[in-house]
């Protein structure tokens, strides 16, 4: 636990538990008063607005004994889609774990802990999750340069601990590990916000192409650039199409999505020479 930096020892007479102790392996946050307003909160709703509250988790443990059952608590409260695999029936949530592990554990670590009186919270919604913690942006980040940026925490010492206990992947890819993830589930795309005094992920329940905002769609045309411009080089009419779950007979709606895309800056040509726009593939604007 002193390697952990979990406790420090005192003139050779005892030890005194350190923040980062108390955070990790605490069995009640309560007992330490600095951090007895860090407990996680997670809150479920009945519809799609904060009327009627249906459920809130009573845990206060520390962040990394309590992780995979704050994971076990939220999936459990998750809508269920019944499918088919290798002729069995099995439940999964219209989430993808991996997600839901990677926007939580991103608002444990990127917190500030400076503003007292406030921790992070998951609140579920019919229509989707909102994963807040208290703080913005550090000041060299931008809302639209989240997804594989260069990391960079307030909480060093805990983003590190938590890369070691296996709670979060490794550094730089929490994001784009979720947003994969999303578009393999057919979700809207992830929603970022810096409030007032807090900064806010938000994942919307499956919708279709027909569903989504214009807004929405040149979102996800932005998100998908950034996965594809980091796996394959490039984004295609034939890769946005697959990630929107559409037909081949529906490629001009995707084209105009990317048209749409380009006319806001958000993508460009990876070849501004190539005149053939069935072939063409775009990166982000800033790639």
């Amino acid at each position: 636990m002193k390697d952990e930096k979990m406790i420090e020892e005192v003139d050779g007479a005892g030890f005194y538990i350190t923040n980062l102790g108390a955070l990790a392996a605490s069995q009640n946050l309560k007992d330490f008063d600095g951090l007895a307003r860090k407990s996680i909160r997670l809150i479920k709703y009945k519809g799609v607005n904060k009327l009627d509250a249906e459920k809130e988790f009573p845990g206060s443990k520390g962040y990394a004994i309590g992780f995979e059952g704050l994971i076990a608590f939220i999936t459990a409260m998750l809508p269920g889609s019944e499918i088919i695999k290798h002729a069995l029936r099995a439940d999964t949530t219209v989430y993808p774990e991996i997600a839901i592990r990677e926007l939580v554990a991103n608002a444990l670590i990127h917190q500030d802990f400076s503003i007292r009186g406030s921790g992070p919270m998951i609140e579920i919604f019919a229509d989707r999750i909102e994963i807040s913690n208290p703080g913005k942006l550090l000041p060299s980040k931008r809302i639209d340069r989240l997804i594989r940026t260069t990391p960079e925490s307030r909480n060093e010492v805990l983003a590190a601990a938590f890369r070691r206990y296996n709670i979060c992947e490794e550094r730089g890819s929490g994001f784009e590990k979720a947003v994969a993830a999303i578009e393999l589930f057919g979700l809207p795309p992830l929603k970022f916000e810096e409030l007032e005094n807090s900064f806010r992920v938000t994942m919307y329940c499956p919708k279709t192409f027909a569903e989504l905002t214009p807004m929405e769609r040149v979102e996800a045309c932005y998100q998908h650039s950034i996965i594809k411009y980091y796996s394959s080089g490039g984004m295609t009419n034939t890769s946005l199409r697959e990630r929107f779950k559409m037909h081949e007979k529906q490629r001009p709606q995707v084209s105009l999505v990317i048209k749409e895309a380009l006319a806001q800056g958000k993508i460009k040509p990876k070849d501004p020479n190539n005149v053939s726009t069935k072939f063409a593939e775009y990166i982000p604007a800033w790639g």
